[in-house]
């Protein structure tokens, strides 16, 4: 929240910019009105101005490397695999 790194109990208040990453995409809201009780989806959303970046095309997300749901943890060479294609490669220690 507002650049700084919060519990989910934190207090909001008119301003406030809230930023979360949900299902893997960043989601950037200003709270317009604080809600003291719970109300619907609706209504809720009247009380944000939503700054989300638009997602990604459908082109590029078709492009991404998915692991295969049920393949299980991946291996120590499928990791260096995908660190290296991601451009995370090994760093070197002395």
């Amino acid at each position: 929240m507002n650049g700084v790194a919060v519990k989910p109990a934190h207090q909001v208040k008119p301003g406030d910019e809230v930023r979360a990453r949900i299902n893997g995409l960043d989601r950037i809201v200003i709270v317009e009105k604080v809600i003291t009780k719970r109300v619907g989806a609706a209504i809720a959303a009247q009380c944000l101005i939503d700054k989300s970046p638009p997602p990604p095309a459908p082109e590029i997300v078709a492009t991404m490397p998915r692991r295969d749901r049920g393949a299980g943890r991946p291996t120590k060479r499928e990791r260096r695999d995908t660190d290296r294609l991601l451009g995370r490669g090994p760093t070197a220690s002395p």
